[in-house]
Parts: structure tokens; sequence; C-alpha cells
């Protein structure tokens, strides 16, 4: 599949259901690892006295990450520790990107389908830029460096979880001729550490709130 004809059929998949008729992919929900009582199971974690759920459906520059530490640092300073409270960052749809390893991005060309530009070389990028991201790397005016790399998130407790519908439709989209089943191994297989597939991204917002998050737009 060639790069212009893959963007432009992942750009059809936004606009309905219809999409996933022209892939001919079965999203067979029951068979993947996002088994609901799993995840269910990764919620029961909440315990925290302030909780928030990141709605990240788009990459979105730095956002969804420096606001998950916006709100562990503000509430640190009013008073609350941080091990007090939650944030879970719901990568979902074209956000789908941050919960892989570098690999993945080089291999499947992440930069250029989900058109998100490395913010050293405003290249589209060939690696996630949130995983373990070098001192200094993200510098915020008035706060200087910020600690917001996925990993020092969740050294922080920020909880992520990814959209198991979103691996399946778009794994297969970019397997071209190949066997999307091997490409959404390979996919799997790349998942960065602690990361938690969920049996859809919208499913997983729904049930932060049902145990106590607000809901928080960052995509």
């Amino acid at each position: 599949m060639s790069t212009t004809t893959r963007r432009s059929f992942l750009g059809n998949i936004a606009v309905g259901t219809a999409a996933l008729a022209t892939l001919n992919v079965p999203l067979h929900l029951n068979a993947t690892p996002a088994r609901a009582g799993d995840a269910d199971t990764w919620f029961s974690q909440l315990k925290g006295k302030h909780r928030i759920v990141l709605d990240v459906p788009h990459p979105n520059e730095l956002f969804p990450f420096a606001w998950s530490r916006v709100f562990l640092m503000t509430n640190m300073a009013t008073g609350t520790p941080e091990k007090e409270n939650n944030v879970v960052v719901v990568l979902r749809h074209e956000g789908i990107p941050f919960a892989f390893e570098d690999r993945i991005w080089e291999k499947y060309k992440f930069g250029e389908v989900f058109k998100y530009n490395d913010p050293k070389t405003k290249a589209p990028s060939t690696r996630n830029p949130f995983w373990k991201p070098m001192h200094g790397d993200f510098t915020v005016p008035g706060l200087g460096p910020v600690d917001i790399g996925i990993d020092q998130l969740q050294n922080s407790g920020v909880m992520f979880c990814v959209c198991d519908v979103a691996m399946t439709v778009y794994s297969a989209a970019l397997a071209g001729s190949g066997d999307p089943a091997e490409v959404k191994k390979d996919w799997m297989s790349g998942l960065l550490p602690g990361v938690q597939p969920m049996p859809s991204g919208v499913w997983a917002v729904g049930r932060a709130q049902e145990h106590g998050c607000s809901y928080v737009f960052a995509g």
C-alpha cells in the first residue's frame, strides 16, 4: 500500500464504521488480550483522593503528558501528596502510537501515518519521543525541564492504557497485502511496559469515570 493511499484510507476510518467493511476486518473482541475482566481489575487500583482521566484520541503535541504532570504538581502544591492522586491516560483512535516502542514507530512509519513530527528533528517521527526521554528534552517556559516521559509519569503513578479496537483496525490497514493478524501480533509485542490494552478506548474512558475519575479531553 503506498503512503498516499494509506493516509487516505486511514483518514476514511475516522468517518465511521463503514471503513471496517472496506477493511474486511472481523473484530473478534473476545479473542483479544483486552478481556473486560482484566481491564476492570486494572481500574481497581484507583483509590486516590483526586482522580482524572485524560482522553487522547489524537496526537496533541506534549499536552497529554504535560497535563498529567501538571495535575500531580498542582495537587502536591495544594496539599495532596503525589501518591494520593490518580491519573489515567487513555490512548485511543489516532492517539495509539504513544503506546508503542521505537521499533514499531520506525517499522510502520507512525510519524507519517499519524502525522506526528519529532519534537527535535521536526520531521515525521521514527521514535516514540515520550518513552525514556533525556533530561531536558521537554522544557516549559517558566517551569524549565519537565519530566513528562511515559516512564517518568509511570514512576509517579500515572496509568496508561490503549484501545484494542483501534489497534485491530489500524494494524489491519497498515498490513497492506500482508496478514493483519501477524501485524497485530507484532504490534502487541511492541507495547510499552505497563501499558494496558482495553476492549476499546471509549470503554476505558467510561470505566475510569465510573471509578471516580473526572474527564479531561487531551487530544
